[in-house]
């Protein structure tokens, strides 16, 4: 029985993350147990599991006599949780570069040139679903498992967010791809580590850069340093 109910807490816990992610739970929805459990068709105790964790991931949040409700994220949260996944995932990438196969870059470099076809009509939520596939591929093959944990942790706190982060700043999209081919060079190329890091460092900086600007215009910029690139041989500002 404990088996079974771990097993439903499970797929509790993808259904509801899925609905966050998928912006169909929006910031500030409030989570009916008796609703969801009725749809999942199992008893609220599994639901009451699967919030639990979400909610210790910040995707939800609990108040009593209200119940649990779809986090909403301020713009200090946003930035530091960016700021805090531009760190650990640089680290990741750069740890994981040497196990990265040409399958995998091969894969990464066909979800780049999916995200350049929507550029004409950019749809944000398809656009941010095949960035996440494309950082994933990435820094999938890490092998310090506690980066991991926490690159993906941070992509969790952003899944509610990178929709409306696109709708801010749209022209954040063509540069983002013009990176991403860029960091996929350097990984084919055999880059060295540090180079690497710094480079997805600042790829996930210019992000923050662009929703700070186009929030505060007069925001003093967080990517101030270079971004390498193996097609000068250099570094590029």
């Amino acid at each position: 029985m404990k088996q079974e109910t771990s097993s439903k807490s499970e797929r509790a816990y993808a259904w509801i993350r899925d609905q966050i992610v998928s912006s169909a739970f929006a910031p500030g929805h409030r989570l009916v147990l008796g609703r969801i459990a009725e749809t999942l068709d199992m008893s609220v105790v599994p639901i009451r599991e699967a919030i639990r964790r979400l909610e210790a991931e910040g995707l939800l949040i609990y108040q009593h006599n209200v119940g649990a409700s779809v986090a909403v994220v301020d713009e200090a949260e946003y930035v530091h949780t960016m700021q805090t996944l531009a760190l650990v995932e640089g680290s990741a990438v750069a740890l994981a570069a040497p196990f990265i196969t040409a399958e995998d870059l091969a894969r990464a470099s066909a979800l780049n040139e999916q995200m350049r076809a929507m550029l004409g009509d950019l749809d944000a939520h398809g656009f941010t679903q095949l960035n996440w596939q494309l950082h994933a591929v990435l820094f999938q093959r890490c092998p310090n498992p506690h980066i991991l944990e926490l690159v993906r942790s941070g992509w969790g706190r952003l899944s509610r967010l990178r929709d409306s982060t696109f709708a801010i700043v749209p022209d954040r999209a063509r540069h983002s791809v013009r990176e991403h081919d860029e960091l996929i060079e350097l990984i084919r190329s055999g880059s060295e580590a540090f180079g690497l890091e710094i480079a997805i460092r600042t790829h996930r900086l210019r992000t923050i850069d662009s929703y700070r600007s186009a929030l505060h215009p007069e925001a003093k910029p967080l990517a101030s340093y270079p971004f390498p690139t193996p097609l000068t041989g250099g570094l590029k500002s």
